[in-house]
């Protein structure tokens, strides 16, 4: 059996943490884990796609007599370990500045009792979402299909889940569950964007959506789409300025096709299309149509 000479790796290893620990200024004292953990929030919101979706995204030998058994039982698991990655959270949060153990507790144990208390709208929600997929794609042969195939559907039911945390306090927690979606479908959608009812994503790889962006209802994106920001402004140090409003606004019954990328703070108006591989940085008046051709020919009415 072939043996390997670890020890200098592991002291030199060892070496570049500290260097690390010391730079980002962590403790040093002995304990356990300082941060929320992927794999843990992975297993938890599994459990609450369960949740809300018993009998489609439950387990495959649930039956309609014990569902409300099987969501009361993976709820409870759910929120204890949500629990726990939220007081992880908050004390990583105020390491520079530590809170009491009892106003962790007492804040995570808020926000997560706030975060099963909306799962019901959010329920209603996604059923907004999975109708318009249904109805918003001719290949669709049922709402079941979407649910269980589509991945703008996976994104959107994390992206929910997530923006509710994040509107709580954790965005943390909000971005690890945000990008295990991002890594399985290749959706990016930031959780702090404010999306209405009746969002579909169809075919979705590629499609970015950043952090203050904000979509109204009924809206319908296709692959490969940005609402990214055009220029990121930075403070007195030269330092980017985080949190400033600097991704576009998405009225209602927007149509954007594949390609498109739109960027900066700017407004496209209710039924607007735009049209695949454009490039926006004006406001669109409502109802405009815009295409590759029509930006070539004529600048976009004011």
């Amino acid at each position: 059996m072939a043996q390997f000479e670890v020890a200098d790796i592991v002291r030199a290893l060892h070496g570049v943490r500290d260097e690390w620990r010391a730079a980002q200024k962590r403790s040093r004292e002995p304990g356990g884990r300082e941060f929320p953990s992927r794999d843990a929030l992975a297993r938890t919101i599994e459990g609450l796609k369960g949740v809300l979706f018993p009998m489609r995204l439950g387990p495959p030998d649930l039956r309609v007599e014990s569902e409300d058994y099987y969501v009361a039982h993976e709820l409870d698991t759910a929120l204890h370990a949500l629990l726990q990655q939220a007081r992880l959270e908050l004390n990583y949060a105020h390491r520079h500045a530590p809170l009491a153990a009892e106003q962790i507790d007492r804040r995570a144990h808020d926000a997560v009792n706030a975060f099963a208390a909306s799962l019901p709208a959010t329920r209603r929600l996604l059923d907004s979402d999975v109708l318009a997929a249904f109805h918003g794609d001719p290949a669709a042969g049922s709402v079941d299909e979407v649910l269980l195939c589509y991945p703008g559907v996976l994104s959107i039911i994390h992206h929910r889940l997530a923006h509710t945390l994040y509107g709580l306090g954790l965005p943390l927690l909000a971005r690890i569950i945000a990008e295990l979606a991002h890594a399985q479908t290749g959706i990016d959608l930031h959780p702090g964007a404010s999306i209405g009812a009746g969002f579909f994503i169809d075919h979705g790889t590629g499609v970015v959506i950043g952090e203050t962006a904000v979509i109204g209802q009924r809206v319908r994106i296709y692959q490969a789409v940005t609402l990214g920001a055009k220029r990121f402004p930075t403070d007195g140090d030269g330092k980017l300025s985080k949190g400033l409003p600097r991704h576009p606004l998405v009225e209602d019954d927007v149509v954007i096709y594949a390609g498109a990328t739109i960027l900066g703070r700017v407004t496209i108006g209710a039924g607007a299309v735009i049209g695949g591989n454009v490039w926006i940085t004006d406001d669109v008046p409502r109802g405009a149509s815009v295409t590759q051709a029509s930006l070539q020919n004529a600048p976009l009415p004011r």
